[in-house]
């Protein structure tokens, strides 16, 4: 054991994961945001209605929304001044 490298990871006996039910493949969209009022990052789950996506940041709690429509971004990654 001495003379083997430890920076390798032998996963060859690792048992496979049982496959995810359907519903918890089913990913909710987010959107990436950095909060510069505490400099943090957040991820903002888009609300069960489609209609937007609303957030906090994790420090001091200042609240976010983003709505979701035509004319809109495509941008996932944005920062909160």
């Amino acid at each position: 054991m001495p003379d083997e490298d430890r920076s390798k990871l032998d996963i060859t006996d690792v048992p496979a994961r049982a496959p995810a039910s359907s519903a918890s493949q089913a990913q909710r969209p987010y959107l990436s945001v950095m909060f510069n009022c505490c400099k943090v990052y957040q991820r903002v789950y888009q609300n069960p209605d489609g209609k937007t996506y609303q957030g906090r940041c994790p420090k001091c709690l200042r609240t976010i929304r983003f709505i979701v429509g035509p004319g809109g971004t495509t941008e996932r990654s944005f920062v909160v001044e």
